[in-house]
């Protein structure tokens, strides 16, 4: 029997990015400074990203497998913004100081600086940030783990009253669709659907993102699949076509039966029981 692969990509996250601090935060770019004050940095449970959000400000992330280095130091060049920090942290700065390098390659990099409150908070959330970085596993997780990551980043990225602006969501499926026809299925999914609106973070759940998604990016392949397996006389696919399709559909033919045995019904019946969300088909071991 094919047995159970355990894939855990998963690295625990340190209570000290869970629990989040206040830190100040600048970025110094050719033409642009920017001074972010009292903002409340933190990390999810997932590990998926660094996050922060002060007053009267738009929330914004970095994405942690995007992080190549989290280093110590980093002053500014431009003598106005050194002057403030100095003024208000001392001439320890650099101490206190640490940079976020990331990027989707090693040419291109985004500096993020953050001042923490004393030396030892930035030793520490320097070495808790780098245990978590440079997660290769990550980036294998299943396509339903990467649609709660992106809705997570959503939710992450409020407006300054801490709401999910629609435009944010639009933004986010209008790549090859119509923004007309994302507002149109957030109506339709009882959702705020205009350009200028905002919706409540606990409104716009994740089984609500999920319907969203099933409503813009339907897939009809996965739809044709399932009408071949019953040939469209059922709703549900029972055991023994569940085993037939592991075998006949999705197991790759070369694979030596010995070293990779073929699927079984107690096989199946373990999968079904792993990802089944329906509890009724669960229970009911000859369907799927």
């Amino acid at each position: 029997m094919t047995k159970k692969f355990e894939f855990n990509w998963q690295i625990p996250v340190p209570d000290l990015l869970l629990q989040g601090a206040t830190f100040d935060r600048w970025t110094e770019e050719k033409d642009n400074t920017e001074f972010e004050q009292n903002c409340l940095f933190k990390v999810d449970e997932y590990g998926f990203f660094i996050y922060w959000k002060s007053d009267g400000k738009d929330g914004d992330v970095i994405e942690l497998c995007q992080v190549s280095d989290v280093r110590s130091g980093g002053v500014p060049k431009d003598s106005k913004l050194n002057m403030n920090l100095v003024n208000k942290h001392g001439e320890n700065l650099e101490d206190k100081s640490l940079t976020i390098c990331s990027g989707t390659d090693y040419i291109n990099i985004n500096y993020q600086h953050v001042v923490c409150p004393d030396a030892a908070t930035a030793k520490a959330w320097k070495e808790a940030l780098r245990e978590i970085t440079h997660n290769n596993k990550i980036s294998n997780t299943c396509p339903r783990t990467n649609l709660m990551k992106h809705w997570m980043r959503l939710c992450f990225l409020t407006d300054p009253r801490g709401k999910v602006p629609v435009k944010v969501v639009a933004r986010t499926f209008a790549s090859g669709k119509t923004e007309k026809l994302v507002y149109q299925c957030l109506s339709e999914l009882g959702l705020p659907s205009g350009k200028n609106e905002a919706m409540e973070k606990e409104a716009f759940t994740f089984d609500k993102f999920y319907a969203l998604y099933h409503k813009i990016c339907p897939r009809n392949d996965i739809e044709e699949l399932f009408r071949s397996i019953t040939q469209g006389k059922s709703d549900r696919i029972n055991l023994d076509q569940f085993v037939n399709f592991l075998n006949e559909k999705q197991r790759d033919p070369r694979l030596n039966e010995i070293l990779y045995p073929l699927y079984d019904e107690k096989r199946a019946a373990e999968i079904i029981n792993t990802y089944e969300q329906c509890d009724e088909a669960k229970n009911d071991s000859m369907y799927y």
